[in-house]
């Protein structure tokens, strides 16, 4: 895995671990982080430090991966996903300065490989997506999603089971 920075008008790519055939489009910021083999990143797309991708996923554009989330192989994001890893942002502390990096926690996101997420899905921190399960487009996930799981919703709600069947 090679490590890259990229600076122009079109990508701002900042120490980022880059496996082999990663397509990454226009407009994209990432910065310390990594993305395996295989991946597509679309446009409008922002991955912060520490946030991984595995290989072979696809990232639709105009989603927001923030640090403390991890994505296995063969995931689905779909376009405008935004993850959050802050239960309870701040802009500032209490003597009224800006918050800063210790100033808050971050809570980690683990998304299950072959899982797929609808678009403007918001997915919560501190939750686990299972493998191969389905968040429905628009839901807000609260909490865990069991593996071959379908929810929908706001909160996202348990619709039933899926067996995927690779033909």
């Amino acid at each position: 895995m090679d490590t890259i920075t990229i600076n122009n008008d079109k990508q701002s790519l900042h120490n980022v671990r880059l496996g082999k055939d990663v397509k990454i489009y226009n407009f994209v910021n990432a910065y310390g982080c990594t993305i395996g083999d295989g991946t597509k990143v679309g446009t409008f797309v922002e991955i912060q430090k520490g946030a991984t991708i595995g290989q072979n996923c696809k990232i639709s554009s105009h989603t927001f991966i923030c640090e403390g989330v991890h994505i296995a192989n063969n995931v689905f994001i779909g376009h405008n996903v935004t993850f959050i890893n802050d239960k309870f942002p701040q802009a500032t502390n209490e003597d009224g300065s800006m918050q800063t990096e210790e100033d808050w926690s971050c809570i980690e996101t683990h998304v299950g490989e072959g899982a797929s997420i609808g678009s403007s899905a918001t997915i919560l921190c501190g939750v686990r997506i299972g493998k191969k399960a389905i968040v429905g487009a628009g839901s807000v996930v609260t909490r865990d999603v069991p593996d071959n799981a379908v929810v929908a919703g706001n909160p996202a709600r348990l619709m039933k089971y899926f067996n995927h069947i690779l033909i």
